[in-house]
């Protein structure tokens, strides 16, 4: 005769389900237009805490289910204990994320003189947050959060440096929005994959005695803090232009 299966474990093994599922839409959601990302914050927040209960739940059950009792369903429990605890993870970590970090969304190379969004401007809305630099105060918060973001220096030609920086930005599945090379001037839209987010970034190439000089400038077009998102944005294309180091100059 088969054991009977632990409901408490089950009922885990469901709840964990759930909130999963619900973490993964309050983002696809968004990024399929179904509503905002407030909305989407607020169902990711009720994930969390659903995962809490789910925890115990599946905590529980294991105990209940655990090899040598009179249960089944410890697998599942197990399996719901991962689960609720990756769903009451990311929230937690993200939190952490917010609090250690500037709360910006304009990340450049050159606080001096950051590179200018030209085409890309009619993309972004009315609702979007401006392009227009806030000066010392934010560069002065990037300097604190984001100490390594310079520019990069290379030996390249302006115009290998261009082309260079273009394969880069494509390999990175950015949608290219104005490749100008009269200019030196890239921009392209990068479109986050959970809740798709479209931040802007804007590519400078100018030649100096070393050979160019490549500064990159990304803004997110919604949200106050970007959580770290454009200045991982920007050492990800400094990745791609390798082997070259960064430039150990900083804006002011």
């Amino acid at each position: 005769m088969r054991k009977p299966w632990s409901k408490i474990a089950l009922l885990g093994f469901s709840a964990a389900l759930v909130v999963v599922a619900l973490a993964a839409i309050s983002g696809f959601g968004h990024r399929w237009a179904w509503w905002d990302f407030g909305a989407g914050f607020a169902m990711l927040k009720q994930a969390a805490y659903g995962s809490f209960v789910a925890l115990a739940l599946c905590v529980v059950g294991a105990a209940l289910a655990r090899p040598g009792t009179e249960r089944r369903g410890f697998l599942f429990a197990l399996i719901g204990v991962a689960l609720s605890g990756i769903v009451a993870y990311v929230p937690w970590y993200e939190l952490r994320k917010v609090r250690a970090l500037p709360a910006i969304h304009d990340i450049t190379t050159d606080t001096e003189s950051p590179p200018q969004f030209v085409a890309v401007l009619p993309l972004r809305g009315e609702n979007s947050n401006s392009t227009v630099y806030a000066g010392a105060a934010i560069a002065a918060m990037q300097r604190s959060g984001y100490p390594d973001i310079a520019p990069f220096i290379t030996s390249l030609s302006p115009q290998s440096a261009f082309e260079k920086a273009l394969a880069a930005a494509t390999h990175l599945g950015w949608d290219i929005v104005a490749a100008e090379p009269k200019f030196g001037r890239i921009e392209a839209t990068d479109t986050t994959f959970w809740y798709g987010f479209k931040d802007d970034v804007v590519i400078r190439i100018a030649e100096v005695p070393q050979g160019s000089r490549v500064d990159v400038r990304s803004v997110s077009r919604v949200g106050g803090s970007d959580v770290g998102a454009n200045a991982a944005r920007i050492r990800a294309f400094f990745h791609e232009l390798g082997p070259v180091d960064p430039a150990k100059v900083n804006g002011p």
